[in-house]
C-alpha cells in the first residue's frame, strides 16, 4: 500500500512540489537581484611614458544624458586634468567640462558647461597641468601613452545607460 495523506496526495508529490518551489525562489532571487542593469565595459588603463613608474589611464562607460559625467577610475602619474569634449566630425573639439585631479587613482565627477545629448558621442581626455591648476587647452598638453597616442575614451550619451550613472 502506498503512503498517502488524508487529501490523497502521495508523499513523493509533496517532495517534488517543495523542490520546485525552492528552485523557483532561487531563480527569482538571482534574476531579480540583477535588476536588469548591464555591467559597464571595463578596459585596462593605458600605459604612458612618464618620469615615474606610475601609469595613466581612464575607465568609464556610456553616460546618461545630462550635465554631469562620471569616470569610474582615473589614474594619473602626476597631477592633471580630465576634460570632456564634444565630438565634431569624429574628432574631439569643444571642451564642455574639466576637473583637476591629484596624482593617483580615483573616480571623477565632471560638471559640464553644456549638457550631453542622447545619441551623441563625446570624449574624456587626460591632460597634464602646467603647474597653475587652471585648465588652458593651449598650455596644458594631452597625456600620451608609450606609443605617443593621446589617452582618451569615447563614450555615448544614452538614455539606456544605467540609473547609477545618471548625470
Amino acid at each position: 500500500m502506498e503512503n498517502q495523506n488524508t487529501n490523497g496526495i502521495k508523499a513523493w508529490q509533496w517532495v517534488v512540489t517543495a523542490v520546485v518551489i525552492v528552485a523557483l525562489i532561487v531563480i527569482g532571487v538571482i534574476v531579480f537581484s540583477n535588476k536588469g542593469v548591464e555591467a559597464p565595459v571595463v578596459t585596462a588603463p593605458e600605459q604612458t611614458v612618464s618620469t615615474s613608474n606610475t601609469s595613466n589611464g581612464l575607465i568609464m562607460s556610456d553616460q546618461y544624458p545630462g550635465n554631469v559625467v562620471y569616470v569610474s577610475s582615473v589614474q594619473l602619474a602626476n597631477p592633471g586634468w580630465v576634460i570632456i569634449q564634444k565630438s565634431v566630425g569624429g574628432k574631439p573639439e569643444d571642451v564642455i567640462g574639466q576637473t583637476y585631479l591629484s596624482a593617483g587613482i580615483a573616480p571623477a565627477k565632471i560638471t559640464l558647461t553644456q549638457s550631453t545629448i542622447d545619441g551623441y558621442m563625446y570624449y574624456a581626455v587626460l591632460y597634464s597641468d602646467n603647474g597653475d591648476k587652471k585648465f588652458d587647452i593651449s598650455t596644458d598638453k594631452p597625456i600620451t601613452d608609450k606609443n605617443g597616442n593621446i589617452i582618451l575614451k569615447t563614450f555615448k550619451a544614452t538614455a539606456s545607460a544605467g540609473a547609477e550613472i545618471k548625470g
